[in-house]
């Protein structure tokens, strides 16, 4: 009885088992399965096709090659919009919000003195200031420094501008920054003088570089015991020698007075300033660029992206033999990648059509000589025209303005 029990139940597990197998292989049949002819395939367009293991490959660069190109372009997600196309899809409104001002966010001027501010006290000796580097940095500097004289009670002399830098500029303060002006707005600061006495000219002074982002204690410890000895100290240098924190509120006002307030240009310098933006607002709103992108810049910073071999060897030889620029040996792929290297001017255009501006607008190249000169510029000349700078302006004609021809002036 048994054994014919297991017999019925093999026989029905068989039947069930062809069952379900015929089931499947009705439906797998079912399904209608349509080829298309090669000829009707749409192909992708270009941006989108991707690339072949052999397009991907590592590049056998030589050492020439490695210093101007990236070892991993980056690909584009959808093919770029030409300029026109570009413009197009932004409407009016759009437009607008490109030249709209940024929000001011409740932020104000804070440069009036405390209550409990004085005038300042009697003068302990004279602070001589060399200033470096460029026009920006050495007008940082010179801020640093008048607060610097505020806590040390120097009399501060007119500070004494870079004439060694790369750019062997030979101009005085006064031919930058309007003297009289200065002197007059920090009255109730510091003392400030044109010059030191006659009876002080030949006397010894101590010449000091003061130490970097160095807060109050340092200044009022260290360098004002320095007036037991000297009657004149000298700060060799300018640059960040004063802490951005942790500073007495009236000697932070002080700073931005002295920036923002004292530090004015000549009045050449202003009315020829005044005539450029005056020429350019002519055209509509227009744009200021300072590309960054001058000999100097690169040969300082390593950044040889989209430069040629001798091109990028230039660079090396002119930071090379700068005496102090202290670092000499830098990886430009390694620079770019940690974002420390300007924009080629192509990729301005880029990012400049990215943004929406249209192609008619106007744009004020404010820098010197840009490396590469007229070849470097075409990519973006052809995306914006009207490229214009200090010397291409209609009834613009430039004297001799030393630094201040290289500030990028705009309001």
């Amino acid at each position: 009885m048994q054994k014919k029990r297991w017999r019925t139940l093999a026989v029905v597990r068989t039947v069930l088992t062809c069952a379900i197998s015929s089931i499947a292989l009705f439906a797998l049949l079912s399904v209608h399965v349509h080829e298309f002819p090669s000829s009707e395939i749409t192909k992708l367009p270009e941006p989108y096709k991707l690339p072949t293991q052999h397009e991907i490959g590592y590049q056998n660069l030589n050492t020439e090659q490695w210093w101007t190109q990236e070892f991993t372009p980056p690909h584009l997600l959808k093919a770029p919009l030409p300029p026109r196309k570009l413009e197009a899809s932004y409407g009016s409104s759009d437009l607008d919000k490109l030249w709209k001002a940024p929000p001011k966010r409740d932020y104000a001027p804070c440069v009036e003195p405390s209550s409990s501010y004085t005038f300042p006290g009697e003068s302990r000796g004279y602070l001589l200031v060399h200033t470096n580097g460029g026009l920006n940095q050495m007008r940082a500097g010179i801020c640093d420094m008048v607060a610097v004289a505020r806590i040390i009670n120097a009399t501060l002399v007119i500070p004494e501008l870079d004439k060694r830098s790369f750019w062997q500029d030979t101009s005085n303060f006064s031919d930058v920054f309007d003297e009289d002006h200065f002197i007059n707005s920090l009255a109730n600061d510091i003392n400030v003088v044109k010059k030191l006495p006659k009876e002080l000219a030949t006397a010894s002074r101590a010449v000091k570089h003061f130490r970097s982002w160095s807060g109050i204690d340092y200044y009022q410890e260290e360098i004002a015991s320095m007036w037991e000895e000297y009657q004149v100290i000298r700060a060799a240098k300018s640059d960040s020698r004063l802490a951005n924190n942790n500073l007495p509120p009236d000697i932070q006002k002080l700073r931005c007075r002295a920036c923002y307030e004292a530090l004015q240009f000549a009045p050449r310098i202003e009315s020829m300033g005044k005539l450029l933006v005056d020429r350019m607002r002519s055209y509509g709103p227009y744009i200021t660029l300072h590309l960054r992108y001058e000999k100097d810049m690169l040969a300082f910073s390593g950044c040889t992206h989209d430069l040629s071999p001798e091109e990028a060897d230039e660079l090396r030889i002119i930071r090379e033999n700068t005496s102090y620029w202290k670092v000499k040996d830098i990886d430009p792929v390694e620079q770019r990648a940690k974002g420390l290297c300007p924009l080629t001017p192509k990729e301005v255009g880029m990012f400049l059509n990215a943004l929406g501006f249209p192609s008619k607008t106007p744009i004020y190249i404010a820098a010197g000589e840009i490396y590469g000169g007229d070849a470097r510029m075409d990519d973006l000349q052809s995306r914006f025209p009207l490229l214009m700078n200090k010397s291409g302006l209609p009834g613009v004609r430039f004297g001799t303005l030393g630094q201040a021809a290289w500030f990028n002036y705009n309001d």
